[in-house]
């Protein structure tokens, strides 16, 4: 029998999933905790409409919207008073290329092509890697992943 060492975050992210949460919902969870930030019900339930590639409709991956969801969390305007990120759309543009073209490799991004090439058992490790390149794409624009947004 094989032995897993599994990280915290790795414990953290099959702990939601085994609770039901979708690959959308575990990204924002993430970053709901990682800043501290008041759990939020209806974020984490929109959250879910994405679900499944949009609703269960195998359209685009769940796990990829998630990380462009997660990318607002952090760079997107969230009031009034707000603007965002000046790199924010370029963060989540290089997460959806590398998504497709590097950890996809079939340059689809839609969650039919995955699931029918992979199942389900590769989602996993496709929300594990879209939340490690979400949080270097952060850095790399001087934004704090352990910080939420702060109020304009």
């Amino acid at each position: 029998m094989d032995v897993f060492d599994l990280d915290d975050l790795q414990m953290e992210m099959l702990s939601l999933e085994g609770k039901g949460y979708h690959c959308s919902q575990i990204l924002i969870l993430l970053a709901l905790r990682q800043t501290g930030a008041e759990r939020n019900d209806s974020l984490i339930r929109s959250m879910g409409g994405l679900s499944l590639g949009l609703g269960h409709s195998n359209g685009t991956c769940g796990a990829l919207l998630g990380g462009a969801c997660l990318l607002g969390f952090y760079a997107g305007k969230g009031n009034d008073g707000e603007t965002e990120h000046p790199m924010f759309r370029m963060m989540v543009r290089r997460l959806t290329e590398w998504f497709r073209d590097d950890l996809c490799a079939s340059g689809s991004v839609l969650c039919g092509d995955i699931l029918d090439e992979h199942g389900r058992a590769r989602c996993p490790q496709l929300v594990r890697s879209v939340w490690g390149k979400a949080m270097e794409l952060l850095l790399e624009n001087d934004i704090d992943p352990t910080e939420g947004r702060p109020e304009e």
